[in-house]
């Protein structure tokens, strides 16, 4: 896959990116060794295209990011948060196929 949709999100970027989004948030919680985290990649990343200025599809790295994934109590990876206005409005762990975490996100817009 050459182009990406989904953002990196950080500990950094976290705030501008995903609590004071305008749009939904889809926050996709993972690392490079969990092997259901890179099942689901191609799906999340198709979400992103599709949804493309509708919501915005984000991906933090557990391991670079620990402030974070420690602040919303992140133990299982993947798992998927959905934010609206800053708040978290759903929630997933584990792998989950394309049409339920797309369906999860097109309610909130």
């Amino acid at each position: 896959m050459s182009v990406k949709f989904a953002v990196e999100l950080t500990d950094a970027n976290f705030e501008e990116m995903v609590l004071k989004s305008d749009k939904p948030v889809l926050v996709d919680f993972w690392a490079e060794w969990c092997g259901p985290c890179l099942m689901i990649a191609p799906a999340v990343e198709e979400i992103a295209h599709e949804l493309e200025g509708k919501a915005v599809v984000g991906k933090l790295n557990v391991d670079l990011n620990s402030k974070i994934s420690a602040e919303y109590g992140i133990r299982n990876i993947p798992t998927l948060l959905i934010f609206k206005n800053g708040q978290i409005v759903d929630k997933h762990v584990g792998a989950a196929p394309k049409s339920v975490l797309l369906g999860k996100l097109t309610t909130q817009i």
